[in-house]
């Protein structure tokens, strides 16, 4: 344990290199990032060493990767370093009309169809200068909607991304959440299509169908509810994203089960109308989601309630803090 003495000849920019190595994992990328030479951070992973009696980082032919140590000491040094620049931010407040900052968000397309427009007329009314990064999130198994959305926790822990907003429900406690808004799924057809005149069950699993798949896996939650009923469909063509799906259903025969309210707000520009799937489907709830250490950044803050805001519609939990 570190006494007194040994505190105040602690260097904190240790702990900035070792954030920055761990989230690289590459002594070069991390030298590039940090403006320093390779030489310069291998020399102050050596002093780390000796203050945490541990190697931290292994080197590999691809890079570095971390000790169980070092995976330990990355909580810790992220709320130490968070904490720092809440501290130094309290010198200038953050100011949303003056900031020039950039944040990033991930979400899965059809997410990010719902909330971008919003956000961004927020942002020109409050935050001219303000830029934002949107990647798409992607499900880590086909199939299996309930832990698919799990590994993107990770993007934030390595802060390789501000916020995430998706169907997550077994979030840990270091995270902040706040739910968005619920969504299920409608059969999306291109208006006057001779399922929309008389649906049924038995009349669905006749169509020919379009399913939304990153791997091209036709298999998903659909298929486990008809299976479960002694029903099967015939899925004749899968494409990796919603609004793709829409281009085609407009064109085409195909029907596809697509979130309402992607389908509400950019069905009618494609010619395509949405209905209720004739049987059972699981809901997803929408949360928006960031460490709770990140928090202490008044800049993410104001981003993560103004994502809230913004969300058309009733947002469930609406003024009952984050959960």
């Amino acid at each position: 344990m570190l006494n007194e003495i040994d505190l105040s000849r602690t260097d904190l920019n240790l702990l900035v290199l070792f954030d920055v190595v761990l989230q690289e994992r590459h002594v070069g990328h991390a030298a590039a990032r940090l403006n320093l030479t390779p030489s310069a951070i291998s020399h102050g992973l050596g002093r780390l060493r000796r203050l945490m009696q541990d190697p931290l980082f292994l080197k590999t032919p691809k890079g570095v990767v971390p000790t169980q140590r070092a995976l330990e000491l990355a909580a810790p040094v992220a709320e130490i370093l968070a904490r720092v620049k809440s501290v130094i931010a309290t010198a200038e407040p953050f100011d949303p009309a003056a900031s020039t900052r950039r944040f990033s968000i991930a979400a899965p397309d059809a997410i990010i169809a719902v909330f971008l427009t919003p956000l961004l007329a927020a942002l020109r009314s409050q935050a001219p200068q303000i830029d934002v990064s949107i990647r798409q999130l992607l499900p880590a198994q086909a199939g299996l909607p309930v832990r698919a959305w799990e590994p993107s926790l990770d993007d934030l822990e390595a802060r390789s991304v501000d916020i995430i907003v998706g169907p997550l429900d077994e979030i840990p406690p270091r995270f902040a959440r706040q739910v968005l808004f619920d969504e299920d799924f409608v059969i999306a057809a291109r208006r006057n299509h001779p399922f929309l005149r008389k649906p049924s069950l038995r009349r669905y699993c006749e169509m020919e169908h379009l399913v939304v798949s990153q791997t091209g896996d036709a298999q998903g939650f659909v298929d486990l509810a008809l299976t479960k009923r002694g029903l099967k469909r015939r899925v004749a063509l899968t494409v990796p994203n919603f609004m793709m799906a829409l281009s085609l259903i407009a064109e085409s025969d195909l029907i596809g089960a697509v979130p309402r309210r992607f389908v509400a707000a950019h069905g009618a520009r494609f010619g395509v109308t949405g209905i209720d799937v004739p049987l059972p489907l699981p809901r997803s709830r929408i949360r928006a989601i960031t460490p709770k250490v990140a928090l202490m950044d008044a800049g993410l803050a104001w981003l993560f309630s103004l994502l809230r805001e913004v969300v058309p519609g009733e947002a469930l939990g609406r003024g009952r803090g984050h959960r």
